[in-house]
């Protein structure tokens, strides 16, 4: 079974270029399979910048990450990490 978490966008411009950028990085240096989607859309692969830039994840909205790895400790590290990431302020640093 998956494992999923929902988070809040915290970034005042939602995952335009530098806060996809960081969320992005963090995805590939986790080396699982992690998906994002936007509710009720179809989720794209958060491994992928283009596919990340073009979900339009506005600040304030909800989106959904899941990590389908066979070590399910991994994953939910993983996707705790990316939760934390993705809920904070990317564009106040």
């Amino acid at each position: 079974m998956p494992t999923q978490r929902t988070v809040t966008i915290g970034s005042r411009l939602g995952l335009h270029a530098r806060p996809a950028t960081l969320f992005v990085k963090a995805v590939n240096e986790t080396g699982l399979p992690v998906f994002i989607a936007r509710p009720d859309q179809d989720p794209v692969d958060a491994r992928s910048m283009l596919a990340v830039m073009a979900l339009g994840a506005d600040h304030g909205e909800t989106v959904t990450l899941t990590c389908d790895d066979a070590e399910e400790g991994a994953a939910e590290r993983a996707l705790d990490e990316l939760v934390e990431l993705l809920s904070s302020d990317m564009d106040a640093a």
